[in-house]
């Protein structure tokens, strides 16, 4: 028999079984025969194979659903301390936010000057940078008698 005659014979419905080559297998959760090779493909189902061969649920004891809870809560243990031990420590501020107000500019007073002025005892580069982001300040350059929000401690 030819590939030819092979098709012919699948499009008339012909019971493929009959054909050399033809095996059964899944066809949309039915079993079904296989096409021989060349005869064309026949769409029936959703076209995803499911097994034919019985299947038995297989319970699972109590003890191994305890032994694997247990295990899965070792798991998450050790991966929080490993997250906790190896996560960098961030200093905390000595102190909370300092209090808001207004200074004036005083005649060849620069940014940092001014810092170290209104805040002596915090970071005069921290306080210079708060009071250039309060003031929307592009530049270091400051205006004398111009007026400012700045952090006073």
């Amino acid at each position: 028999m030819t590939v030819l005659e092979d098709r012919r014979l699948a499009h008339r419905n012909v019971d493929l079984a009959l054909l050399p080559g033809a095996t059964g297998r899944p066809v949309g959760g039915r079993c079904a025969r296989q096409r021989p090779a060349g005869a064309p493909l026949q769409f029936r189902g959703s076209g995803i194979a499911v097994s034919c061969a019985p299947h038995t649920r297989r319970p699972v004891s109590t003890a191994v659903t305890v032994m694997l809870a247990g295990l899965s809560a070792l798991i998450t243990l050790w991966l929080g301390t490993l997250a906790q031990f190896s996560s960098e420590r961030v200093a905390a501020p000595a102190s909370g936010p300092l209090p808001l107000g207004v200074v004036e500019v005083q005649l060849g007073e620069t940014l940092e000057q001014l810092a170290g002025r209104v805040a002596p005892d915090a970071p005069v580069g921290q306080i210079a940078e708060q009071i250039r982001d309060l003031n929307k300040l592009h530049s270091a350059s400051l205006d004398a008698g111009r007026t400012l929000i700045a952090p006073i401690g």
